[in-house]
């Protein structure tokens, strides 16, 4: 009971801000698509000739492809695994953000120079061409493959703003308290200063999500990721090698995919609006 009530309450308090709530929703909405929608939307594989790019009817919602293959079931087989990349390598950089941030911030000294020293070399290496360069070399043939290696290359930016927020959080009262009676640094750290940083977090979060977002699909787009066809970069990508662009009646064809993924961003940085008053009550003007 004492869950459901808290769930309650959170989701009441998502409502507050009706843009995030309309946020929260759409990706409510477009997880379910990519998650559940599959097992009820069979993938059209069937090549139609005579149904090639057409536009959006009662038979094919979205329109059809290069194949006269229905764009709809492709878009709702397509977001699972943009999704999970996204999600993947956001809570990888974000963790390693948040920890040696946070840490760096409130140890100082050595620990402080060490850890920037290395974001700063990170910092300065071009993240595209170094992720063309690295996705030749290693064959990413996998979903967690993918998001690991965009979760080890994107946190160097956010590490360095953890970092002022730690230096300025560490002088506060409460912190000063819990070094008076010798709690340590790591229960300080992960106890005291990363709970007051959250709001901060979960919008960085979201951040990251949504450039890995875009990142993995301009790796599909260069046909360095061997993802499935149905992978709305992978829509795009065909969409470009069938030379898409040079029908008149393709424009279906390559926009959906490209809807969906800024349908996704949009959701996802809205919501944020909405997870801000959950995680820092002093937002909060609806109670």
């Amino acid at each position: 009971m004492t869950m459901l009530r808290s769930l309650a309450t959170t989701l009441r308090i998502i409502t507050y801000n009706k843009v995030g709530f309309l946020g929260f929703l759409a990706v409510l909405a477009i997880v379910l698509l990519s998650f559940v929608g599959p097992y009820f939307v069979e993938l059209d594989t069937k090549t139609k000739v005579d149904k090639i790019y057409q536009p959006p009817s009662q038979e094919f919602w979205l329109g059809t492809d290069h194949q006269g293959r229905d764009i709809f079931s492709q878009i709702v087989h397509g977001g699972r695994e943009v999704i999970e990349v996204a999600v993947i390598a956001a809570a990888l950089s974000t963790a390693i953000a948040v920890t040696f941030g946070t840490l760096s911030g409130f140890a100082g000294g050595w620990v402080d120079t060490a850890v920037m020293s290395i974001t700063d070399i990170v910092l300065t290496i071009p993240q595209l061409p170094l992720l063309l360069v690295l996705a030749a070399l290693i064959q990413l043939n996998n979903m967690m493959a993918l998001g690991v290696l965009l979760g080890l290359l994107g946190w160097p930016a956010l590490l360095r703003a953890v970092r002022s927020q730690a230096l300025s959080l560490k002088e506060r009262d409460f912190v000063e308290a819990a070094r008076a009676l010798d709690l340590g640094t790591w229960h300080i750290v992960f106890r005291e200063i990363v709970p007051n940083m959250m709001t901060y977090i979960i919008v960085s979060f979201a951040l990251a999500m949504t450039g890995a977002v875009y990142a993995q699909v301009g790796l599909v787009l260069f046909g360095l990721v061997p993802f499935s066809g149905s992978n709305w970069g992978v829509m795009l990508s065909l969409a470009w090698v069938r030379g898409a662009i040079f029908y008149k009646d393709s424009i279906w064809y390559i926009m959906m995919p490209v809807a969906a993924i800024v349908i996704l961003q949009l959701s996802v940085v809205t919501m944020t609006r909405s997870l801000e008053l959950v995680f820092n009550p002093r937002l909060r003007t609806g109670e």
